[in-house]
């Protein structure tokens, strides 16, 4: 990685009269990269990069964009970071072409205007009114007026919100496009799935606070060991099945539980050779499974984990942890637990 980021948040402090919105948040960007900042509605995540573009005025901390420091001058900056904001409406009978071409206009050094509407599918489209078109549609011209200004680093707040599934995957693929063009990007986004799909890496904030940082791989892998095996036993042979795995969770070091999940599952956890104790335990009863399926753990997991509660997108922060004030009125904030390895953290924390 490069050794000079070109995002750098360091203790970041914001807050409003006794709410505290962002509570000591630090990290880095590096070039290139899709950078993700995860976590639930109203955890602090637009106030932070609010701050960071320069739009608000933190009390703590600092913020700086290719070596700029955004709170001293963000007037520097404006021209090498592009913000899609999570609220933004242009006027209804505006079209599209108009739009792009109109805000080119703010810049010395704009995009090539049919180049960028090529670039989000917009061509087709240059001549639609703003009110009469789709939800995509409107996403993807924000994100032009984000890059027609030719940013070095773009941010993108809460882009797929109200997509539906179709769009939000279209609207992914384009986020990788704009990515290959030599734009960073730094994601605010409250999907889980969203962010393991396209972020390279992230932090995921809650209350105000950064409570895990790093790859999505790294976060999932720095989970305990445990493993969990899901098996589809034939009626016929369920209750002998079931008693072979019942013994094995009772002798076998790698076995620590069988549990039943319903419709007819059996969910067996136990260490990473869970699978390898699992097959032939059965196998000497003679049960062949109808399925198997090994459970996939998510940043939901990760969330869990250092949270201590399970994942509402749409929840207020939930008093875990310290008892210090928190992002939108929360009584506390979830301790941070860095699951990145320890010669790799940098400026994560």
């Amino acid at each position: 990685m490069s050794a000079t980021p070109v995002v750098e948040v360091s203790h970041l402090r914001k807050t409003y009269g006794e709410k505290v919105a962002v509570d000591d948040v630090s990290f880095a960007v590096q070039p290139g990269e899709i950078f993700g900042i995860l976590g639930p509605n109203g955890a602090g995540k637009t106030t932070t990069v609010e701050c960071l573009a320069g739009l608000r005025h933190a009390d703590g901390g600092a913020t700086r964009v290719l070596g700029v420091d955004t709170q001293a001058d963000p007037g520097a900056v404006r021209g090498l970071l592009g913000v899609q904001l999570q609220e933004s409406a242009l006027h209804d009978k505006i079209t599209v072409g108009e739009a792009v071409r109109l805000f080119a206009s703010f810049y010395p050094h704009p995009a090539d205007v049919g180049e960028l509407l090529d670039l989000l599918d917009l061509a087709p489209h240059q001549g639609v009114q703003y009110a009469k078109l789709s939800g995509g549609q409107k996403q993807r011209l924000s994100i032009a007026l984000a890059l027609v200004g030719s940013p070095r680093v773009a941010i993108l707040d809460e882009l797929t919100t109200g997509l539906d599934p179709q769009a939000r995957r279209s609207t992914w693929d384009l986020v990788e496009r704009v990515r290959s063009t030599g734009v960073t990007i730094l994601l605010v986004t409250h999907f889980m799935e969203e962010a393991e799909r396209l972020c390279d890496r992230l932090v995921v904030i809650d209350a105000g606070r950064v409570v895990a940082a790093g790859t999505p791989l790294e976060l999932v892998d720095g989970l305990d060991d445990t493993r969990t095996v899901q098996l589809r036993l034939p009626e016929v042979d369920a209750a002998r099945g079931r008693e072979a795995l019942a013994r094995l969770a009772a002798s076998h070091p790698d076995v620590q539980s069988v549990d039943d999940a319903g419709s007819g599952v059996v969910a067996v956890t136990g260490t990473r050779r869970v699978l390898f104790a699992v097959v032939p335990a059965l196998a000497q009863v003679d049960v062949l499974p109808d399925d198997v399926r090994t459970v996939t753990r998510s940043l939901e997991d990760v969330f869990v984990a250092v949270t201590g509660r399970s994942y509402d997108p749409d929840a207020a922060p939930a008093a875990v942890g310290s008892g210090a004030p928190a992002a939108d009125g929360a009584e506390g904030v979830g301790r941070r637990r860095d699951l990145t390895p320890t010669a790799d953290r940098g400026d994560r924390s």
